[in-house]
């Protein structure tokens, strides 16, 4: 593990070639890892996410090998490799069966509002309520971010700008290819100066998402005019 500087709200770590943080102790079970130009080992009981910061590497999973490039993004569940040149993370929430989803390449700006002039673009959303996601987080020059906290562990990466992470023990610089862990709790906030800043997001948790009574299928089946949604409770075992 390399790590370049460590707080009690904020951890930053370079890109260095294998295991970056272990939290699989945490109340969501995480694993972050990085490739750099060389070959890294999914695991069998986890879903991984991850980003594609430079380099065209190949995916490999049981259904095939795919070709990825800078600024894209994925969603594996279960084993497989990563190949090739280029560096990335990945973020392993190990007991989670997700979607295989491959998307990207990103685009700068957020498609939603978020605090103090900032916007978010969800993604890789929960599949289920409660779920795990990957967030793109873009920030304009001249942000000073409200200091806040968040619930669950958060897992991020500096993919394009500069800025700064605030904590009350200490300011980081955030640059691309600043790889970083926020734990449950740790009061910070973003900052930035003539530069604008773009951050790989990841989240174990969700208060948002689909559930057996509300998702869009069932809400826009219509019976006799009412949204099956109000007809019907979904029972699941």
């Amino acid at each position: 593990m390399d790590v370049s500087t460590i707080s009690p709200s904020f951890t930053s770590l370079s890109l260095v070639h294998g295991l970056l943080e272990d939290m699989s102790a945490d109340a969501f079970p995480t694993v972050l890892s990085a490739w750099s130009d060389e070959s890294l080992a999914l695991q069998q009981n986890a879903t991984h996410f991850g980003y594609v910061y430079d380099g065209k590497p190949i995916i490999e999973i049981a259904c095939g090998a795919f070709h990825l490039a800078p600024g894209m993004y994925f969603s594996v569940p279960g084993e497989g490799v990563i190949r090739g040149p280029g560096r990335g993370i990945v973020v392993s929430r190990v007991d989670y069966n997700g979607f295989f989803h491959i998307g990207g390449p990103t685009e700068e700006l957020g498609r939603l509002k978020y605090i103090d002039g900032c916007t978010d673009s969800l993604l890789i959303p929960p599949i289920l309520l409660g779920d795990p996601c990957l967030n793109l987080l873009h920030f304009p020059p001249g942000v000073i971010q409200t200091q806040h906290t968040h619930p669950s562990v958060r897992v991020g990466l500096v993919t394009r700008g500069r800025g700064e992470c605030e904590t009350p023990v200490a300011t980081f610089p955030l640059i691309p290819g600043t790889a970083f862990v926020i734990p449950a709790g740790g009061i910070h906030g973003f900052r930035t100066n003539q530069s604008s800043m773009t951050v790989i997001a990841y989240h174990p948790d969700s208060d948002f998402g689909p559930t057996h009574d509300v998702h869009p299928m069932i809400n826009r089946t219509i019976v006799d005019g009412v949204s099956a949604s109000q007809l019907y409770n979904i029972k699941t075992k």
